[in-house]
Order: structure tokens, then C-alpha cells, then sequence
């Protein structure tokens, strides 16, 4: 396989960049690297030769550098990096390959679909020097940074977090035929897929130690793999709890994250796909507004970039992406048994990972 010091583009600057997984999002990610100053988006990869081939034409990438297998991508292309938005059962396996051609990777959530598939990636990504990013676009939100600013990166504490997210997924639980409904391509229902956004902007904000999960889950399946939506309870090492709640079969989007701490509070709120905003609330009760009106700094493309041209971590690690799979399995494994997770003794071997 051809590795990033292989990688040959009219530019000696520019990033090599191929992209599997050409759907809606994957074809987003790859407008950014076909916009951007200092990438150059040279193949796509997709199982469906009509996909691939229309993405192709769509973002001028030639006929000779659309696959439908990725292993060919890395092995024929001369890369520096590799989006990865193939269905979520397909990153685990595909980052490690792309690690293993030395490559930089932007891999979309989630990182992978069980505890162990996400730390190993997440151990074999820190033993690499190349850039490894996933792809929670909070974290390039500035909305968002107001609240990590003051409490993961500031000196207050967490006392008391509510999230939640709506969103509609009732024509998939009805027909039962798109990818996010195949056991093997999914990995799980909408909490994996949808709400792990919520779980992670809470522990990526807060930098808090999650110790114990109780969740009631409910399943569209006997196999219970499929969830329809869920409350999660979260309890935290400083004694802050978390209260998250989970829907796919309601009309349209909503999203909130609420934190408070002795002195006030961060709200953060979304509408639809619209970038998130939010407000803070001071120990008063008023509400100031110091970021309403922002929109996101950078795209995840351009932070991907970014990373790579500066040698510095990206916003959003593998790390990050680890910790989110962590609390959303706790989450199933506690709706399944009916019974509270405390991290620690489920998943023993990830002492230190929390710190």
C-alpha cells in the first residue's frame, strides 16, 4: 500500500485525498477537500458502482480513480489521507487498513460499534504519526467551546447536565431496508447512530469521569440491536449526573445540551441540521448572548487539514470518539440486563482512559 510520503499531487503542499463512502454525507465531506485550499481529492470508493460513478462526475473525479472496494483504493492510489463515511460497521476495519498505509484518516462516527473494536483502533491510532480525526462536528462549533472552555479546559464543575435529540427514523423501522437497519452495517439503532452526539459534546465539554450508566432502552427488535429511543442516566466521579434522552420516531429535529454549575449555566440548542448555538445563563438568572449569531469556525475538512499541515491534534481525537462509544454501549448493555453499568467492571481493560 502507498503510504502519505508516497503520495505525489501537482503540489507538494497539497494532501492527497481519497474518500470512501459516497452517500450524502460522504459526498459532503468530499465537496470540502474538492473546495478547499491545500487538498486535492483524487479517488472515491463506494460498494455502488452507480454511486460511485455519480459522485464521480459530480466532483470530477475520473472514472480511473472510482472504486468499489477499498482495499483497491489504498492499494492503487497514491494517498496522503482517507475519508472514511461508509456505514458504521465498516470503520473499525477500514482505519486500522488506512493506519496501516501510514495514511491520515477523518473517520465519521461513530469510531467503531463495540468497546474493544474502539480502543484498539484508538491504541494502534496513538502509536501512529499520522493525524487521526473523528468526525463530531460540535467540536468545531464555537458554541460549544464556550462551554468546554469553562469547564473541561476552566476551573468550575459540572453539577447538573440534561441533553436531548429528536429526529425522525420511522420510515426505517417501517421498511426495514436501508443500511442503518443491517445488523452487521449499523451496529445499533438510533442512539449509536444519532445521539452519540449528544453523549460525546457532554463528555468532550465537561471533561468529566463517567463511573456509572442506567438507561431504559426501547428496541424495535427481538434481537434488541435496534433501538427506538431511550433515556440515559449518566453519574459522573465528581458526583454530577447526566440525563440524555434519545428519539428516532418523532416528526423532526431538536437538540439540546443544558450544563449547569454553582454559578449558571451554558445552553446549547439546534434546530434541524443548522449549526448549533446557545447562550449563558449567569447566577442572576440573566441570559447574555456572547455567541447567538456564530456560525461554525471550520468545516471538519478544514480542520482535518488544518491538523494535518500544523502537526497538531485534531479537534475532535480518537480518543474523543472512544470515550463516546464507551458510555452509548454502557447505555444498550444497561437498557438490555435492566440494570446499572458501572464502567469500570464492564470494561476493566480501560483503566486510565477517562483520566
Amino acid at each position: 500500500m502507498a503510504g502519505n510520503s508516497d503520495a505525489v499531487t501537482e503540489d507538494t503542499d497539497t494532501i492527497a485525498v481519497g474518500v470512501a463512502g459516497v452517500g450524502s454525507l460522504g459526498r459532503r465531506l468530499a465537496e470540502q477537500f474538492v473546495e478547499l485550499d491545500g487538498a486535492e481529492l483524487v479517488a472515491l470508493e463506494d460498494v455502488s458502482e452507480a454511486t460511485v460513478a455519480e459522485a464521480g462526475d459530480e466532483l470530477g473525479v475520473p472514472e480511473t480513480a472510482q472504486y468499489t472496494e477499498y482495499e483497491r483504493l489504498l492499494d492503487d492510489e497514491r494517498l496522503d489521507a482517507v475519508g472514511i463515511a461508509t456505514p458504521n460497521g465498516l470503520h473499525y476495519e477500514q482505519t486500522m487498513a488506512a493506519l496501516e498505509a501510514d495514511l491520515h484518516v477523518l473517520c465519521e462516527k461513530p469510531l467503531a460499534t463495540n468497546v474493544e473494536d474502539a480502543y484498539r483502533v484508538t491504541r494502534r491510532a496513538e502509536e501512529s504519526d499520522t493525524v487521526v480525526m473523528v468526525g463530531y462536528q460540535r467540536h468545531v462549533n464555537p458554541a460549544y467551546h464556550v462551554a468546554r472552555d469553562r469547564w473541561a479546559l476552566g476551573d468550575r464543575e459540572p453539577r447538573f447536565i440534561t441533553g436531548e435529540i429528536t429526529h425522525d427514523w420511522q420510515s426505517y423501522y417501517e421498511n426495514m431496508d436501508d443500511w442503518r437497519m443491517d445488523p452487521e452495517l449499523s451496529g445499533g439503532g438510533h442512539l449509536l447512530n444519532v445521539g452519540t452526539h449528544v453523549i460525546d459534546a457532554i463528555l468532550w465539554t465537561t471533561g468529566l469521569k463517567p463511573t456509572e450508566v442506567n438507561a431504559n432502552v426501547q428496541f424495535h427488535d427481538d434481537e434488541q440491536l435496534f433501538d427506538t429511543q431511550s433515556t440515559v442516566n449518566i453519574e459522573f466521579e465528581n458526583g454530577a449526573v447526566a440525563n440524555v434522552s434519545d428519539t428516532g420516531i418523532v416528526a423532526r429535529t431538536r437538540e439540546h445540551v443544558h450544563i449547569w454549575d454553582e454559578e449558571g449555566a451554558v445552553y446549547l440548542e439546534g434546530r434541524e441540521w443548522d449549526d448549533r448555538t446557545g447562550h449563558t445563563i449567569d447566577s442572576e438568572g440573566t441570559e447574555h448572548d456572547p455567541h447567538f449569531e456564530y456560525t461554525r469556525w471550520l468545516s471538519k475538512g478544514s480542520a482535518f487539514l488544518e491538523a494535518i499541515d500544523e502537526g497538531t491534534e485534531p479537534p475532535a481525537t480518537v480518543s474523543d470518539g472512544l470515550k463516546a462509544v464507551v458510555v452509548t454501549m454502557a447505555a444498550y448493555e444497561s437498557g438490555r440486563r435492566a440494570e446499572r453499568i458501572e464502567i469500570d467492571k464492564e470494561y476493566p481493560f480501560l483503566e486510565g482512559v477517562f483520566e
